[in-house]
């Protein structure tokens, strides 16, 4: 590989600019799109050369585990994105917690968790990692006081996700940074609604980002894959887990999502706008109790969102009168949105979130969380909105 010719130029470049070139390095081919290097191992040049790389004391390449020159790519050109100095691309959304919780915690240390978060997340936290001694406290979003009463001397990390899931809830970094940081403890924060195209929680204080890649960074569908970002120090500890645990990314997805990235601005724009038009329509209907999306005025984080993000993003939730059966209704009515749990998607999608994304939590914990049995979230694509109304103009029918 040779240095990217590009790299100077890049300073201080746009978003738009580091989405399409950050992380470029070509080979002595000369190629203009970034190579997929499809290979397990490396050559080296002598014995003491591979020594030198083993022990990390040479450049290069050693084992596609913890090195893959199409993997460090989509790692540079993320961290770029999120103005960070180091980013590990890991083989999910969920490898990418696990990779920093397990680098970063500790046996005895505490955790306090947002209770509003993806459904799995909890389980890692609740199920998993209370196997190795780390314990959590789960508390609202959105109640600081509560953030802060929950932490003990062990506290060593706060974890959240802004906007939440399903619910869109907004969290304000800049004082949850702060209380981190007057606590000594890490602020992680899970950027995969809004992207680095509408947020960065790093300049708003947060110490590390986490992303599910499947989301809006691959932005159709393709690939799983997921990122951790933030300070050398702290993404030292996880590449180190990551080459120990090997939770990795494939270079072949790691080449989906740089081509992923280089639309990514263009397409959180696109998929804000349609999610708002359709979120003020939908709080019009009379079989809509309730719609949530920061970028409606009455939503509570509406001023908070306008202040930290770019845009609102592209997924909303709302309820039905009725009960589950309602729910599940209209999502059975819809013929164009995609009935998947996948989000971030060019394809709008629909899920009824208390039976799926956060199916496996207990009643009482999606009550806490809010997830209601009349609870729907769709993840509004890059169809045209005129016929995603139409589209969930049938599910209204079916609830006549």
């Amino acid at each position: 590989m040779t240095d990217n010719p590009d790299d100077d130029a890049l300073q201080g470049a746009h978003l738009d600019t580091l989405a399409v070139r950050a992380g470029i390095a070509r080979t002595l081919e000369g190629e203009h799109a970034e190579p997929i290097f499809l290979t397990s191992s490396y050559v080296f040049d002598s014995a003491a050369d591979a020594a030198a790389r083993f022990a990390g004391n040479a450049p290069g390449n050693v084992y596609s585990r913890y090195t893959n020159p199409t993997v460090r790519a989509f790692e540079q050109r993320i961290a770029a994105l999120e103005g960070a100095e180091q980013a590990v691309g890991t083989a999910s959304g969920m490898a990418a917690i696990l990779s920093t919780c397990m680098a970063l915690l500790k046996s005895g240390d505490h955790v306090v968790c947002s209770r509003n978060v993806f459904g799995t997340t909890v389980n890692l936290f609740s199920k998993y990692l209370a196997k190795f001694g780390v314990e959590v406290s789960f508390v609202p979003l959105l109640a600081i006081d509560a953030w802060r009463a929950a932490i003990r001397p062990n506290t060593a990390m706060l974890f959240l996700e802004t906007p939440s899931n399903p619910l869109c809830e907004v969290a304000d970094l800049a004082a949850m940074s702060a209380l981190a940081r007057a606590n000594d403890c890490l602020l992680v924060v899970d950027n995969c609604f809004c992207t680095p195209a509408l947020q960065t929680p790093l300049a708003l204080g947060a110490d590390i980002v986490v992303h599910s890649a499947t989301k809006y960074l691959d932005g159709q569908g393709r690939c799983v894959g997921g990122a951790v970002v933030g300070a050398a120090r702290h993404m030292e500890e996880v590449v180190t887990f990551l080459r120990t645990c090997g939770p990795t990314m494939s270079a072949f997805n790691a080449w989906v999502f740089l081509k992923g990235l280089e639309t990514l601005r263009l397409r959180m724009e696109a998929h804000s706008r349609s999610a708002l038009e359709l979120a003020g329509w939908l709080q019009q209907q009379s079989a809509v109790e309730r719609v949530f999306y920061a970028g409606l005025p009455d939503h509570p984080g509406y001023e908070l969102a306008c202040r930290q993000q770019r845009a609102f993003g592209g997924v909303l939730s709302f309820t039905v009168k009725g009960e589950q059966q309602q729910a599940w209704d209209f999502i059975d009515a819809v013929r164009i949105m995609s009935l998947t749990a996948n989000l971030g998607d060019a394809k709008s999608t629909i899920v009824h979130p208390a039976t799926t994304t956060h199916g496996r939590l207990t009643p009482q914990d999606r009550a806490s969380a809010g997830v209601t049995d009349n609870l729907i979230r769709i993840a509004v694509g890059l169809e045209h909105v005129g016929d995603l109304q139409a589209d969930l103009q049938r599910g209204l029918a079916a609830l006549a």
